[in-house]
C-alpha cells in the first residue's frame, strides 16, 4: 500500500485530527484563563523539587525560540503533532505490509 492510497482510505481519521489541531489553541486559552497548570509541575513545587534536566529537547515547553509565545506553542504543538503523525504512520504501514 503506498502513502497516497493509506492517506485514503483514512480521510476521515485525518479529518478528525486536522480539527483536534486547529482547536487545541482553545484548549489552551481556556487553561490560561482558569489557571490550570500541570499537576506534576504543582507537586514538584509544593515539594520543593528542583528541575535538572538532562536533555531540554528540540521545543522545550512548547515554544519557539524567536517567536512570542502564543504562536511559539501553537507551531511547537504542530510539529509535534506532525512528528507524531508520521512515526505513527510509518509504524502502522510497515506493520500492514508485514501482515500482507
Amino acid at each position: 500500500m503506498n502513502f497516497k492510497n493509506f492517506i485514503m482510505e483514512h480521510k476521515q481519521a485525518f479529518l478528525v485530527i486536522f480539527v483536534a489541531i486547529l482547536l487545541s489553541p482553545l484548549f489552551a486559552i481556556a487553561a490560561d484563563v482558569v489557571g490550570y497548570s500541570e499537576p506534576l509541575e504543582k507537586s514538584a513545587e509544593h515539594l520543593g523539587a528542583e528541575e535538572n534536566p538532562i536533555y531540554g529537547g528540540i521545543l522545550p515547553d512548547y515554544s519557539v525560540p524567536g517567536i512570542d509565545s502564543p504562536a511559539g506553542t501553537f507551531l511547537a504543538g504542530l510539529v509535534g503533532s506532525a512528528v507524531t503523525l508520521i512515526i505513527m504512520l510509518g509504524i502502522t504501514m510497515a506493520i500492514k505490509g508485514r501482515n500482507n
